[in-house]
This record gives C-alpha cells, structure tokens and sequence, in this order.
C-alpha cells in the first residue's frame, strides 16, 4: 500500500525532525531495498524501546512496493516531501522520498540507465542533511561498475560525499577517512582501493599524521572516549623486524608515530599486524590504523561479518554504511540480512547525538 502523507501535528509520538536519519537507496538492482524494508519491518514490530532509530528512504516507491511485495513483507509505504514528515509516520507506515528511475527495475539486474537515479538519492540526502532536516546519512551499497559505465567520474561512494561537502561546506575542510566499527573492533585502512603494489608509496608521514587526527577527534566526538588509544600497524611482517624485512615501517611509519606523540596524541607503533587483532591485544587500544584494504578488513569481517559498519570520518556530518556491497546474486530472494544496515541505523543515531551533546554542552 502506498499512500501520501498529511499533517498529524496531533500524533503523540512526534520526534523532532533533527532526530530522523537519511537513508539513501543504493544500487535499486542489489540488496539495499530489501534490507531497508526489512529494517523498517524490524524497527516497528520488534525494537526493544522507543530509541529505535527512525529514518526516510531516498528511493523510487515504485520499486520499493513491488520488492517489498516479491518479498511477503507488509510494509505500507507514504511518500512524503520532507523528512519532517518521517517522524510521526514511522511507526506506522514506510516515509519515502520519491526518487523516479529511467527504467524497469529487476532485482539482480543491474542498469545504468538507472545510475543517475542512484546518484540523486545520495545528492538529495546530502542537501537535507546540509539543511538540518535530517541528522545524519546512512547510505545503502552502490555498485561502483555500473556508475562507471554511466560516467561517474569518482572513484567511489566516499569521493562522491567529499565532493558534495565541499559545495555545501566551502569553508570545511574534508578530510574522509574510512572506519570499519563493530562491537569488537575499529580500525582504519590507511589505504583504500588500490593495488597492493602501489601500497608502500602511498604511506607517508603527512597522511599518517592527518588520518590518525582525524580518527583521534572522532573517537572523542562520536564515540565518546575522552582519551583516545590508537594503535598503528606495521607494513612489513614482524613490522618490517627492525628493517630486515623491509625499511618502511622504519623510515616512515615510526617517525610519523613520535610525531604524533609529541603532539599529545595516545598512539602506539609500528605493531606486528599478525599480532594486533586477539581479544587481549584489542582491549589495549580503541581504534587501529592498519596498512592497506585487507590488512584492515580481513579481521573486522571475521569479527563481526554481519554487524560490521562503515563510517565516513572526516566529514561535516554523520554517515555510516553497511559493511558489505550490492549482492546482485541474492537481490529480491529473501535471503539478505539486514543486521549490518540496522547496525548502521543504530550507530548513526547514536554518533548524531552525541555530537548534538558535544554542541550542547559548548554552548555557553
């Protein structure tokens, strides 16, 4: 059932609008409608309180109803024109934000003809959050192929949001850094999405220096550690054994970690990564900075494969994502868990507000 939203001022269990998260549909041929539903359907029929995260979808209500219907879930669905709406609509009823598609949309099929309208949900969830209407974005996976093969011209999701920052924050200055943040782990990749042949160039001292900042004031602002604990991993094994095994983790990587300590920061280093991530070495730190992809990712998905979250740190406001891609094979088959989105709700609504306190508490 889809039906469009009136005003119910009256309704007694009306949210500020600041308090409604922005969720972004994704690639609409992968898995980000269906667990989006399926998030929704947890939320209303089994959160544990009313501090459930309550959030609009950016997305095509066509789509969203006739997935929601190949899936047998009852989820009404009410399309609205402000995320103000969303907050007295969502114990009820689906809010959506209707975002029109160039084509049919067939789960696991992916379209690039539908690339533009993929983009168009982030670029709008992104204005709201700009706006205040919103307090934070949470954005379901893209596929990085299909924007290629229509023109995207950046590398990815994260470069797309550094750029919409820039237009609607000039004066910030946007520094995205990745975390990877479960229960049991954060952690950093120093380095992203590049061969790890070009790794070792890459490291240096300025951008330890500056992702090790910026993780160091995220850590105190949204998560609430006053004195941050940082460990850095080594490149090399035995990180590098004293530059037998190679002189980065030497010539780089320790100088820029002394650097950091003189600064003020609690940060240890170069560690052997093959010794960093067992349950008694994780209670010794609150976030790592490993090397390179895998490095970082290898043990956080082994961890916590399906509460994994992706947070974008760095930018002027909060986003976070699932830690997993589009998932064409299984789209529209039921089989999606929704685990990881629902931890990105949840971790979304939490970092808002304590930033919300933060600004609260330096309000003289």
């Amino acid at each position: 059932m889809i039906a469009k939203s009136r005003d119910d001022a009256a309704a007694a269990d009306v949210m500020p609008a600041s308090a409604v998260l922005g969720l972004t549909m994704g690639d609409p041929a992968g898995i980000g409608p269906d667990i989006t539903l399926q998030a929704w359907h947890h939320l209303v029929h089994d959160r544990a309180s009313c501090a459930s995260p309550v959030f609009v979808v950016y997305a095509n209500v066509g789509m969203l109803a006739a997935r929601a219907h190949s899936l047998r879930l009852n989820v009404p669905i009410t399309v609205v024109d402000d995320p103000s709406q969303a907050a007295t609509l969502f114990p009820r009823s689906l809010p959506v934000i209707d975002i029109a598609l160039a084509a049919p949309c067939i789960g696991g099929a992916p379209d690039g003809a539908n690339a533009e309208a993929t983009l168009s949900s982030i670029t709008r969830a992104v204005t709201d959050v700009a706006r205040g209407a919103t307090a934070a974005i949470v954005t379901n996976p893209i596929a990085k192929s299909v924007l290629y093969r229509a023109g995207f011209p950046h590398p990815g999701h994260t470069e797309f949001l550094g750029e919409l920052s820039r237009q609607h924050w000039p004066a910030h200055n946007v520094v995205p850094v990745m975390l990877l943040a479960s229960d049991m782990l954060r952690v950093v990749p120093l380095t992203i999405h590049v061969a790890l042949e070009r790794v070792p160039s890459l490291i240096n001292a300025d951008l330890i220096f500056a992702t090790a900042r910026t993780l160091e004031a995220a850590l105190s602002r949204d998560f609430a550690i006053s004195q941050p604990r940082i460990a850095v991993a080594g490149l090399n094994p035995h990180a590098g054994e004293g530059g037998s095994l190679g002189r980065e983790d030497v010539d780089v990587i320790a100088p820029a970690i002394a650097r950091l300590q003189a600064a003020g920061l609690a940060i240890s280093g170069p560690h052997s990564a093959d010794t960093l991530f067992h349950a008694a070495a994780r209670r010794t730190y609150d976030a790592v900075i490993a090397m390179y992809h895998d490095q970082a990712l290898i043990p956080i998905k082994t961890l916590s494969f399906d509460t994994g979250v992706n947070v974008t740190l760095g930018l002027p406001f909060v986003r976070t994502s699932p830690d997993h891609g589009t998932a064409f094979d299984i789209a529209g088959v039921g089989t999606a868990s929704p685990q990881s989105l629902l931890a990105a709700l949840h971790l979304a609504a939490d970092m808002a507000s304590k930033r919300v306190a933060m600004m609260h508490e330096a309000t003289p």
